[in-house]
């Protein structure tokens, strides 16, 4: 080998030893370099809320609209229920209508029997939309992921869409021209004499009746936010476990549900909190042929107290009570989201 050639050689050798990592017996020149080589990676800085919203003004500029108008319309009007601890009378105002402190809340805990009754009506309808009426998208939407082609499907989510769009004015309206007393089953069985039904009207079926109109009413729009929520899992999963052997049932648990986990949980939560409100409209429109006993409940018992009978400080007491409920039962289902390792539906991490 000429000395040029060496030389080079040399030159290379020196200057990747330069820029190589020492070895053992280079280490004495540089006691805290294998310190430095074996301390794990610093945790990453936790960023503050200031440093949040500037890293973020962008989407936060986008939102303002939004949110002013929610603050405008859902928030500003909370400063009313102030009359829940006045006597409030309309001629009087709410600031002139005197203090009466926490006996407005009377109603509430010592057992007023109207307001049980409207309790436990609310309890039983809220239990079977949580059990019955919330699983229904989500099977109809496992459904048509599994069994139809991109046509169909489209079809159909189409037309399980449909109803959402509908005031429950015209779904009131469809249900007793089906099934009421005069409706077209009684009388197409009457022409063939046929025993007849009595579902409107009859006090022991409110509950499954009005359930039956949330299902038929609002499982197309669930359906439509699972089905967006299984579009975003990779096809090469299903491949995988189809390589190995699995088949419909095994992808559907081990990717398909995992993968929409996050979803359920968050829309869970939401429906926890409105675990009181189970519809004003629905069921107000359909009192009269039932009775207060099988189908008030407590939207309906705080029209009923305040705006009927002019118990408006009572009334508010109701709806407050009611609302801090709500809201303790979002913030727990949400912190036991986050103790199973969830996100739920916001998360104090960065």
């Amino acid at each position: 080998m000429s000395s040029h050639n060496a030389g080079a050689v040399v030159g290379a050798s020196n200057t990747q030893s330069a820029d190589a990592e020492p070895q053992a017996g280079d280490q004495s020149s540089d006691p805290g370099r294998k310190e430095r080589r074996t301390r794990p990676d610093p945790a990453k800085p936790k960023v503050s809320f200031f440093g949040r919203m500037r890293r973020d003004k962008a989407l936060l500029l986008f939102a303002a609209p939004g949110v002013f108008l929610v603050v405008l319309f859902h928030y500003v009007p909370l400063l009313g229920n102030v009359i829940a601890f006045k006597d409030y009378q309309p001629y009087l105002g709410i600031w002139e209508a005197p203090w009466v402190g926490l006996e407005n809340f009377r109603v509430v805990f010592n057992g007023d029997p109207y307001f049980l009754n409207a309790l436990k009506n609310t309890l039983v309808i809220s239990l079977l939309q949580i059990l019955v009426v919330f699983p229904v998208p989500i099977a109809l939407a496992l459904l048509l992921n599994s069994l139809l082609g991109e046509r169909i499907k489209r079809v159909v989510q189409s037309i399980l869409y449909l109803p959402h769009f509908m005031s429950w004015v015209i779904v009131v309206a469809i249900f007793q021209h089906m099934l009421g007393n005069a409706g077209l089953y009684n009388t197409w069985a009457r022409a063939h004499d046929l025993p007849l039904l009595s579902i409107i009207g009859n006090p022991d079926l409110f509950i499954p009746l009005i359930t039956s109109q949330v299902i038929w009413k609002d499982a197309g729009w669930g359906t439509i936010i699972f089905l967006a929520a299984i579009s975003r899992v990779d096809l090469e999963l299903y491949e995988a476990v189809a390589v190995d052997g699995g088949g419909r049932l095994r992808q559907l648990w081990h990717i398909t549900l995992p993968a929409i986990r996050g979803v359920i949980i968050l829309l869970l939560i939401l429906r926890l909190g409105d675990a009181l409100t189970v519809g004003f409209e629905q069921i107000f429109l359909q009192q009269g042929p039932v009775g207060l006993e099988a189908s008030e409940v407590l939207d309906t018992y705080v029209y009923n107290r305040g705006i009927v009978g002019g118990d408006w400080g009572a009334s508010a007491a109701v709806g407050l009570v009611k609302g801090l409920v709500g809201t303790a039962l979002v913030l727990g289902a949400n912190k036991v989201a986050h103790l199973f390792g969830e996100r739920g539906i916001y998360s104090t991490k960065d």
